[in-house]
């Protein structure tokens, strides 16, 4: 594969993510602003949030099939379309009804979009560098979330809350770069399945380790969304931060979450998947206590930036980790379909966080919830398992002389 043709199934991927992520996390900073729309409670439109959550398997489902029969490219184009046309939609909305069938449908063009994306991007990255860019593309999903906190400290004061879901639909254009930039997977031409059936049978044949993919994915959908999604309602809620400044830490926590990814994702080339990810694990738990408890705005900020270092450097290696653990005919399918698998399972996420605010007060709701998934995630890792460097297909050994 040549390296400029990588760079830009790497960079499709990349850029897929990041405003998937975008079109999701903007909800997260209009709760208030849509419960007052809508004439709801704010736990209604928390819904919203895991109404996009439970849909993302289908999403998964479907466009990962046909990503493994019928390529990766075209499939990744129609599902860049569809999710933009659905945060257009939601836009529209005026009822809430209308919008919580919308943020179910757009679950679907965001369960699709993972694994049809990774399978895509590492399939064409020289082995060497695919833990790196396993980190880049995966901090997408935190760049995502910081452009949507720059969204709601500069579009959604200037032109309301519709604005935010509008610009969502900007996305589409991307479909136009993958058309002409990006060529097809040399590795789905080898491995390619001839029919549903086969393709799966193929996963019947790896249902033990797609089980420990989904409860490793479960953790590591609690350990993300219980240190993200509730954030900014947090900081406002327990320790009386300003709407202009829980916006500044998230942008903050972000960028410290690219670098966790990219740093996290390079050290899994030379320790492995599992070690890595256990080291950024230790950075996060590190971090809970002034994360949760901490007194003033520089130290809330401060143990933001650290903590998601280390949760968004654990899941910079996902993306590489779950497509070497897959059966080579359904990398499309398999791993997005158990990074759905744990959204499902942790859909409720928000909802327990919430009913623990209500019973232990909003700190330690964050902080224990959080404990008790870091320390189970690490011991799925000491007795996991792991194929660092698998060749995805018989091209990829002279990849790596390269």
């Amino acid at each position: 594969m040549q390296p400029r043709t990588s760079r830009h199934a790497v960079l499709a991927g990349f850029l897929g993510w990041t405003l998937d992520a975008f079109d999701f996390f903007v909800v997260v900073f209009l709760l208030d602003v849509l419960a007052k729309e809508f004439g709801v409670p704010k736990k209604h439109v928390i819904a919203t949030l895991t109404a996009t959550l439970l849909f993302r398997p289908l999403g998964a489902i479907l466009f990962g099939y046909l990503a493994d029969r019928f390529g990766r490219r075209g499939p990744l184009m129609a599902n860049v379309i569809y999710f933009s046309i659905i945060e257009l939609l939601s836009g529209f909305s005026t009822t809430y009804t209308q919008f919580l069938v919308l943020r179910a449908l757009f679950g679907i063009g965001m369960g699709g979009e993972w694994g049809v994306g990774a399978s895509l991007a590492l399939e064409q990255a020289p082995r060497k560098w695919r833990g790196v860019l396993s980190g880049i593309l995966q901090s997408g999903y935190s760049i995502g979330y910081l452009i949507a906190a720059i969204a709601a400290r500069t579009v959604l004061p200037s032109l309301g809350w519709r604005w935010m879901f509008w610009l969502g639909a900007l996305p589409a254009l991307l479909a136009l770069y993958i058309r002409t930039k990006v060529p097809e997977s040399e590795a789905w031409r080898e491995h390619r399945v001839g029919s549903i059936g086969a393709l799966f049978r193929s996963v019947k044949g790896h249902v033990g380790g797609f089980l420990y993919l989904g409860v490793l994915m479960t953790f590591m959908m609690f350990l993300s969304h219980g240190t993200q999604d509730l954030l900014p309602d947090f900081l406002r809620v327990q320790h009386g931060i300003p709407k202009p400044a829980v916006a500044t830490v998230v942008i903050l926590m972000n960028v410290g979450a690219v670098i966790g990814a990219i740093l996290f994702g390079q050290l899994s080339q030379k320790i492995g998947r599992r070690y890595s990810m256990i080291a950024a694990l230790a950075l996060s738990i590190a971090a809970i206590p002034t994360w949760a408890f901490g007194g003033s705005l520089l130290v809330l900020a401060t143990s933001a930036f650290v903590l998601q270092m280390g949760v968004q450097g654990a899941w910079g290696i996902i993306p590489v980790h779950l497509n070497e653990l897959a059966p080579d005919s359904a990398r499309g399918l398999m791993p997005g379909l158990a990074y759905q698998f744990g959204v499902l399972c942790a859909s409720p996420t928000n909802q327990l966080q919430d009913l623990l605010h209500d019973r232990v007060g909003y700190s330690w709701a964050m902080a224990g919830f959080e404990i008790v998934v870091i320390v189970s995630l690490t011991i799925l890792l000491i007795f996991g398992r792991e194929r660092h460097g698998h060749a995805f297909y018989s091209g990829d050994v002279l990849v790596e002389k390269d």
